[in-house]
């Protein structure tokens, strides 16, 4: 079956000023998920959630003598990515009714085909 991430793109404040029983909400939301995922004969070979992007370091020109450490490049953006799913789904329409569960309250989902290679 062919493979799609699922990238979590949503707004960071509401989780910085939540409490604990909507982080608990929330994260029942995904066990839930990930359940639907198997009953509708797609699998989930993976998952992450990412700390907020205060956390992160972003590098320009890699791999040249020029890298360097950079401020956020894009910095007007509200949504940012945090967190993703690496599914294996029949088709892309069957990954797009998948990811129309998939939690993401405060922002979107971006269904993004994965390309594979051969080894």
């Amino acid at each position: 079956m062919p493979k799609y991430l699922l990238l979590l793109n949503e707004l960071e404040s509401p989780y910085v000023d939540s409490d604990d029983a909507m982080f608990n909400e929330i994260m029942a939301m995904h066990d839930d998920f990930t359940k639907r995922v198997v009953e509708a004969g797609a699998t989930v070979l993976g998952g992450e959630a990412l700390r907020p992007l205060a956390t992160s370091t972003f590098l320009r020109a890699t791999r040249s003598p020029e890298v360097a450490v950079v401020d956020n490049p894009a910095p007007d953006v509200k949504e940012v990515l945090g967190g993703y799913y690496l599914i294996e789904a029949v088709d892309e329409a069957h990954a797009v009714e998948l990811a129309k569960q998939c939690p993401s309250p405060h922002g979107f989902v971006e269904v993004r085909p994965v390309w594979e290679f051969d080894a």
